[in-house]
């Protein structure tokens, strides 16, 4: 698995997170994702990650094994910008109920299948 660097406090993707014992399990965050049918681009399911230093857009793609990684997404070279995540955020309509997730919202996914649907 290649290792983020760190460039002028900027890291590089691909960028995996792993949770601590505070992270929701892996089935609880494909469970709640599963239900909301936009999320599902391709093989991946994306979502946004809100934290205390960083708001992330993220994917997960299901598959066995009990390891689980939040895999941060350059947004931006999705073209994404930081107040389409924002505006996700604030119009999210709270069906997700695990603290700090938040589902895309119809705009950014347009762009990801616009960018990723035929990969």
């Amino acid at each position: 698995m290649p290792k983020a660097k760190r460039t002028n406090n900027i890291y590089t993707v691909p960028r995996y997170i792993m949770p601590d014992a505070s992270e929701p399990e892996y089935e609880d965050i494909l469970e709640q994702i599963q239900q909301y049918r936009k999320s599902q681009i391709g093989s991946s399911f994306y979502y946004i990650r809100a934290g205390e230093e960083s708001t992330l857009l993220c994917r997960i793609i299901p598959g066995g094994g009990k390891v689980f990684f939040h895999e941060v997404v350059d947004h931006k070279n999705h073209g994404i910008s930081d107040e389409d995540i924002s505006e996700a955020i604030k119009c999210d309509p709270g069906t997700f109920t695990l603290p700090g997730h938040h589902h895309i919202s119809p705009l950014i996914e347009k762009k990801l299948r616009a960018l990723l649907e035929f990969e």
